[in-house]
């Protein structure tokens, strides 16, 4: 089985294409080489035959993805060079992902926060663990949101909660997440895992063609982007991480501290 990195672990199980975040001692946050390594697995599951449905999960019990690796920030991104190839390659993933031919399952235990929650967004489906967390901090970080993740959340929960997430950059219950349409489902933790595979068993014996027909109909008539200015969102993100603001956001991050933010 193909796996681009030991950070994201891919297996075929029956019917089910397993995308495992393998990085738990970092709460599986995402290292650019597991951005990399989406588009890679989905081709692969894409292309085998025997592959109904992806199921993207955590390694571990703690978490799904804690957000992206904000220890890399300084390397990766912390100039106008480097955010911008960043976010290509996070973005690629992104788009892969949404687009991908296969029905897609985000299955959440623990922290999905950050560029974890993009991920289960990107999923056709959400089922939640009762210990679930969700939250977007780039308020907490002074860092710019790509107004296609801010489309992606403001489609499936509405502006309101949409707006209350990234105002407050607070930690979400699977309750509130459910009560919001965020998660499709709040299962029990202990029987997270064998409702999914059940779910997958159900998909996987229909046809394929019709899912794959629905799946395309819903992404056309979801689609309203031709009537967004784009480059005044670029510039406006481009903004945030150019600022002091993003310097001091992930400095006090990676020095534990309460960031002090002044607004420039």
């Amino acid at each position: 089985m193909i796996s681009p990195t030991e950070r994201v672990i891919a297996e075929i199980d029956g019917a089910i294409g397993w995308m495992i975040f393998n990085n738990p001692a970092r709460h599986n946050a995402l290292s650019l080489d597991m951005w990399e390594a989406i588009p890679k697995i989905l081709t692969h599951f894409e292309n085998d035959e025997r592959v109904r449905v992806i199921v993207l999960k955590g390694a571990g019990e703690k978490a799904f993805i804690s957000g992206a690796d904000i220890s890399q920030f300084e390397q990766q991104r912390s100039s106008p060079e480097t955010t911008e190839r960043y976010e290509v390659i996070a973005n690629e993933a992104g788009t892969r992902l949404a687009g991908c031919r296969k029905p897609t399952i985000a299955m959440i235990r623990g922290y999905c926060i950050g560029g974890g929650l993009g991920v289960a967004l990107g999923c056709d489906l959400r089922f939640a663990a009762e210990d679930a967390r969700f939250a977007i901090p780039a308020a907490k970080l002074g860092l710019g949101y790509r107004w296609q993740g801010v489309k992606k959340l403001l489609d499936i929960v509405g502006p309101a909660c949409a707006k209350e997430i990234f105002f407050t950059a607070r930690q979400f219950t699977a309750a509130e997440a459910a009560a919001m349409k965020l998660v499709n489902r709040v299962i029990p933790t202990g029987e997270l895992e064998e409702s999914v595979r059940a779910t997958c068993a159900t998909i996987a014996a229909n046809a394929p063609m019709t899912i794959a027909a629905v799946k395309d109909t819903i992404a056309e008539l979801t689609k309203t982007t031709s009537e967004i200015d784009g480059a005044a969102c670029d510039a406006i993100v481009a903004a945030c991480f150019a600022s002091e603001d993003y310097i001091e956001g992930r400095r006090a991050f990676m020095e534990k501290r309460k960031p002090a933010f002044r607004g420039r």
